[in-house]
């Protein structure tokens, strides 16, 4: 994938990079790759945040928490803890009509690469373990990221 052959040291992951890592990846499968919903969505009861909030929701995402990711990290748990912390907010987000999980986990293994490790295992996750995944989102929505990192940190590559 073009995405992984361009990573390299200078990358940033802004709101630009998401929408054109969005359009890269899905942009064969949805007409609406690379843009931001213009319906509201809920699941299992839970309603994301309304369309028309996204693009202000998404602007505070990329400067409260992404234009905040340092370019080279000391250790490995601070790289967690941000994957963490950026995989629980894009999926609360749920900025997009389709693939947003395709997107969070797409992010989570570029985040890594970038650093040197490899892709994470979220097929560790598997059916038995999504209720697991399900909850950390939701723990993350409300500020305790702990679910969320001991989650990425199951999955890290070793």
């Amino acid at each position: 994938m073009a995405l992984f052959e361009e990573l390299n040291d200078d990358t940033t992951f802004d709101l630009s990079y998401i929408m054109r890592m969005r359009h890269t990846a899905l942009g064969h499968l949805y007409s609406f790759a690379g843009k931001l919903r213009d319906v509201n969505l809920s699941k299992g009861g839970f309603s994301f945040p309304a369309a028309r909030f996204l693009e202000a929701t998404m602007r505070d995402f990329d400067s409260g928490i992404l234009s905040k990711l340092p370019a080279v990290y000391a250790d490995r748990d601070a790289l967690i803890r941000d994957i963490a912390l950026t995989h629980g907010e894009l999926l609360f987000i749920h900025p997009f009509r389709e693939g947003n999980g395709r997107a969070a986990r797409l992010l989570a293994d570029m985040m890594a690469m970038k650093q040197g490790y490899g892709k994470l295992h979220f097929d560790r996750i598997g059916r038995e373990r999504f209720d697991e995944y399900v909850l950390a989102v939701q723990r993350a929505a409300v500020g305790d990221r702990t679910p969320m990192e001991d989650l990425i940190r199951s999955v890290f590559p070793s």
